[in-house]
């Protein structure tokens, strides 16, 4: 299995674009300008693949990046338990398992606990494919996208939508009343599925455009090696949030769903 783990606080690439391929997925950072007043980088990620399956987490804390740095560690610690699941299930079984398994993390009282004790907090995004499906569980306002020219053709780019006001760390949704996450799944349609997941560091730059999913779309589509043309946009517009995003291709032989009579 190829995998990496890292967080910011290890490296921050402040002024230093960085691309590394984890088997068939791409990973890009960059810690932000240094010039525009960025001093550190408090995101981090995860990713594991075997070819067959790819395992994704982003992270962006605030404050410091100790939510971000717990939350790889966890994860890190109980990367048995999680590639098990996915090796050894397919189909909605997969994603019911993989669901579960999370929610133990974080509603653990011990790793709550650890939360309650550290500074700032964090958005998290878990993303997994296998098969021709792919499933997500989503805190706070990390982004994923699915680019396929079936789907843009609808106008339909993003599969989860952000949320401003949920994290995990000192402030805690796991210790709400009622915790707030998103979960989807998705059917990849036939031929090329590029799967792309960001911190918002990239899309709150207006000037470079990417906020409108339909640019994002354009950059995957025209340029062969889109992710070099994102960091390079984002240092020269001299972008101040950190920005980390991973990317990689499925190719789906069989036929989506299609309405009757299509």
């Amino acid at each position: 299995m190829n995998k990496v783990s890292w967080v910011g606080s290890e490296q921050p690439y402040l002024d230093q674009p960085d691309i590394q391929q984890i088997g068939d997925v791409k990973l890009a950072r960059f810690g932000g300008s240094t010039a525009a007043g960025q001093t550190k980088n408090e995101d981090g990620c995860i990713v594991w693949t075997n070819g067959e399956w790819e395992f994704a987490m982003i992270l962006d804390a605030h404050q410091t990046a100790e939510s971000a740095e717990l939350i790889v560690k966890t994860f890190v610690e109980h990367e048995s338990e999680l590639t098990t699941i996915i090796r050894g299930e397919d189909g909605k079984d997969l994603f019911e398992k993989l669901e579960k398994e999370i929610l133990t993390l974080f509603t653990d009282e011990a790793f709550r606990e650890k939360c309650r004790k550290i500074e700032g907090e964090t958005s998290c995004l878990v993303t997994v494919r296998k098969g021709r499906f792919i499933w997500w569980f989503s805190v706070g306002d990390c982004m994923l996208f699915l680019l396929h020219d079936d789907l843009k053709k609808l106008g339909q780019f993003q599969l989860n939508q952000r949320q401003f006001f949920e994290w995990i760390g000192r402030v805690n949704t796991f210790d709400q009343q009622v915790p707030c996450y998103t979960t989807g799944r998705r059917e990849l349609r036939k031929g090329t599925n590029t799967i792309f997941i960001t911190t918002d560091g990239l899309v709150e730059c207006l000037e470079a455009g990417y906020h409108n999913p339909e640019k994002l779309y354009e950059v995957f589509k025209r340029n062969p090696a889109p992710l070099v043309k994102l960091l390079h946009d984002s240092q020269q517009l001299k972008v101040r949030d950190s920005v980390t995003m991973v990317s990689w291709d499925v190719e789906v032989m069989e036929q989506g769903s299609m309405p009757s009579g299509a």
